[in-house]
């Protein structure tokens, strides 16, 4: 226990992080005003995204939203970036906000059918192989009509619904889902078996929706942005895009089956044959006792998700409303009315949301001190297939570290500014058009804070337990990230 004042203060900076990184943190926090008056507001700009990857890299020990957000907030004072501008950033990305806010919370209240539904085909599907493909299908096929952050709360759900079953059936019922300190015997081993498993599917589900979401207009929200400066409609994006989106998505599924038959970069768990049973016998159990309410509970979300996809592919209205419309439907068909009940749904997102601002406040730095001004500059001066490329990669490398729809927006305005200046006419502006959707999309599966729906699945209630780290996500995107990357140039130089 503390003894003193400075002591208490101590402990209680960034609660129960370790020590080393509560130093690490101070570090950044005196380094940074000493690297702004000697270097200036360009490299310490650098530094401080770094920095901010340092804090998603060991989301495990702390959230990053506390120490993130000191950096950020750090970032303001020195003038790096003003609070106008961070506004405006979030202002920007207000659709994204919106939808984080009450689509997520509107698949919370859909998860009994979607738990339902997929335990049927995790317990009827006997090969790993097929079961990973479909998930990667899966979500390829739903991020093309809906949205990423969609398609991985629903594999989010699914998962934490997988696993709190086994944990409590493991843990003879005694422990919380994130204790294992009750799990017996071998249970334990096939404890760490079955999140392999579970990691497994949700990075194969997670690469999904950046396959599915390059292809269509509203699968990203960079789409929409460069749909709309380029004035394509639905079809016309797709078919522009589909010279570098189609051998993407057949190497993605192909590299897909390869992991899981070689079992290489940390691919090829197994479902034990126990946690398969007690699926089985849940599932068994749940059908024998499920009363008319529970029946007609598991219909009206069944409606509500064909309602859900209809809504999104045809955009009726903005996806975060969509998503407020959920909760209303559900909540009142139901029977959800006491506040504490409804207030569960959005404890998962809202911390996201939160980081995310956050997020926007880092990017604001890299806009107010034209840290990406000289790769621009550069890439613009190229011509022909070389500045294609140069298109792609430049695109790619910059959102693997930044917010791919800031990227893609900083390069559409270029581009557009240099087609009305005569500099490139349109058939290299439509060509350059797809070069940065494909870009921004495509190799940014490298790092979690490349995909707002790789961060989201980082920073979720699910990674902890599953033991799904910054450095453990990379990894597994590792081998996407190679072959899609190099799919996608080939792709770009040879067939646009």
């Amino acid at each position: 226990m503390p003894k003193t004042m400075s002591q208490a203060l101590q402990k209680n900076l960034l609660g129960n992080s370790p020590d080393w990184y509560k130093l690490t943190i101070i570090g950044f926090l005196v380094l940074n005003p000493i690297l702004l008056a000697v270097a200036g507001p360009f490299i310490t700009g650098w530094v401080l995204i770094g920095e901010f990857i340092f804090t998603l890299a060991m989301a495990l020990k702390c959230y990053p939203l506390p120490a993130g957000g000191l950096l950020a907030i750090e970032a303001v004072a020195l003038g790096m970036t003003s609070p106008d501008t961070v506004y405006r950033e979030t202002l920007h990305n207000f659709p994204v906000i919106l939808l984080l806010m009450f689509m997520v919370a509107g698949i919370y209240f859909m998860k009994d059918m979607l738990q339902y539904v997929f335990t049927k085909i995790l317990t009827k599907i006997k090969s790993k192989v097929i079961i990973s493909l479909l998930f990667c299908f899966a979500g390829a096929f739903l991020s093309a009509f809906l949205d990423a952050l969609t398609v991985t709360a629903v594999i989010i759900a699914v998962a934490y619904g997988f696993y709190g079953i086994y944990h409590r059936f493991a843990s003879t019922g005694k422990c919380t889902i994130s204790d294992d300190s009750m799990l017996k015997g071998e249970c334990v081993s096939h404890l760490s078996e079955f999140r392999g498993f579970l990691r497994n599917l949700l990075m194969h589900g997670a690469v999904g929706t950046a396959l599915g979401g390059v292809c269509t207009i509203v699968g990203e929200p960079q789409n929409l942005l460069i749909g709309h400066v380029m004035e394509w409609h639905f079809m016309e994006f797709f078919m522009q895009v589909a010279p570098v989106s189609m051998p993407v998505l057949a190497v993605g599924l192909t590299t897909c089956v390869m992991l899981e038959v070689t079992g290489i970069f940390g691919y090829g768990f197994q479902l034990p044959q126990n946690v398969r049973e007690i699926l089985e016998e849940e599932a068994r159990k749940n059908d024998e006792e499920m009363s008319l309410k529970k029946k007609a509970a598991l219909f009206t979300q069944a409606c509500a998700a064909i309602f859900l996809v209809l809504a999104l592919a045809l955009h009726i209205a903005e996806v975060g409303l969509i998503g407020l419309a959920i909760i209303v439907a559900l909540t009142a068909l139901n029977g959800v009315t006491e506040e504490h009940q409804i207030g569960h749904a959005f404890e998962e997102a809202l911390p996201f949301t939160a980081l995310l601002v956050v997020f926007f406040a880092i990017v604001a730095v890299i806009h107010d001190q034209h840290l990406f001004a000289p790769i621009i500059h550069y890439v613009l001066a190229l011509e022909g297939k070389v500045q294609l490329a140069a298109y792609y990669m430049a695109n790619g490398v910059l959102s693997m570290i930044s917010d791919n729809v800031f990227v893609a927006t900083v390069y559409i305005s270029e581009t557009m500014k240099a087609f009305q200046e005569g500099i490139i006419d349109r058939q290299q502006f439509d060509l350059l058009a797809v070069a940065i959707n494909t870009g921004t999309n495509i190799p940014s599966v490298a790092t979690p804070n490349g995909q707002a729906a790789f961060l989201f699945l980082l920073t979720s209630a699910i990674s902890p337990l599953i033991r799904l780290s910054y450095g453990e996500m990379v990894k597994l995107a590792f081998p996407y990230t190679i072959t899609m990357s190099l799919t996608g140039l080939a792709s770009v130089w040879f067939f646009l």
